[in-house]
């Protein structure tokens, strides 16, 4: 296996988040915290972990493989590391934008925001079922322009850890020059946000410009008080439902559908219905403006 530097970042991540958790009950901020959402955020980064190992050697022959029928060949050069983050980090962009537009990609990312709550523990709710929902494929393109598959899961794997951070309210805002180029903990608690006005919007991994030059940018507003989790909130701490829900609901409405709707039921954003009796995060935001706009004239 390649080296994985989120290894070696484990220990460091456990230490993040004893600190943020003693600067939450030494400020007050008791509620940044709640005993049994962190334990089911501990036991769904533990599982994700696991799942990982399990997948992680199909992933890499499967990068390999690309790799091998790819008539470039850039080796490893140094000049191919930033170039191979950066375009990593596109790639982290197109997956994360299809996680929330597709319901199938949904179905196994749903888990990283079902919390309620934001702090760095958040963070560790990660897909147990990447794998199987073919989250592989957004970095095959990558593979096949030439890129070693063990610097394209450097790569991930340094994405992933400069994402941890930013799971926090204990940061608000950074300069605005750093605010302009990188993904920040303002950043992404709008992405975590349930308001109307932040639905579906800064799906950046490391640089929120992929978000300013496609159009899915939301700065957070501090007169919008975020509220975090998902539109249909679990209410529950159970870590089977936690992680699995999403795939059994959409199992049962492929189940029940007309047979010209079951693929729909995959393929569409969450929140599509046949019989349009369920909103989508674009319905939700829409009625949101007009709602917004009928205030203002009056």
């Amino acid at each position: 296996m390649p080296f994985d530097p989120v290894a070696y970042a484990i220990p460091v991540f456990v230490a993040m988040i004893l600190g943020e958790l003693i600067w939450s009950r030494r400020t007050g901020a008791g509620h940044a915290y709640e005993w049994r959402d962190t334990g089911t955020s501990l036991a769904i980064g533990l599982g994700s972990t696991i799942a990982g190992a399990l997948t992680g050697g199909l992933t890499v022959a499967l990068l390999v493989a690309t790799h091998d029928i790819s008539p470039f060949a850039i080796g490893w050069v140094w000049w191919a590391w930033p170039l191979c983050f950066v375009l990593d980090d596109l790639a982290y962009y197109v997956f994360h934008r299809s996680a929330h537009r597709v319901r199938w990609f949904w179905a196994s990312h749903v888990n990283h925001h079902s919390s309620q709550h934001y702090n760095l523990s958040t963070a560790l709710r990660q897909s147990w079922t990447g794998f199987f929902a073919l989250s592989f494929i957004f970095r095959l393109p990558l593979a096949l322009a030439g890129f070693e598959p063990g610097m394209i899961l450097v790569c991930a794997g340094l994405n992933l850890i400069y994402q941890f951070w930013i799971h926090t309210e204990v940061v608000k805002r950074l300069p605005r020059w750093f605010e302009a180029v990188m993904n920040t903990p303002s950043h992404h608690r709008v992405h975590h946000a349930v308001n109307a006005r932040y639905l579906d919007r800064n799906y950046a991994g490391t640089f929120i410009v992929w978000d300013r030059m496609f159009g899915t940018f939301a700065a957070e507003d501090g007169e919008d008080r975020i509220r975090y989790g998902i539109v249909n909130q679990l209410g529950t701490f159970n870590l089977a439902y936690a992680v699995f829900h999403e795939w059994l609901g959409m199992a049962r409405d492929v189940w029940h559908a007309p047979w010209r709707h079951k693929l729909s039921y995959l393929w569409r954003v969450p929140g599509w219905s046949h019989d349009g009796s369920r909103e989508t995060s674009d319905m939700i935001r829409q009625r949101w403006q007009r709602s917004r706009s009928s205030q203002d004239s009056q």
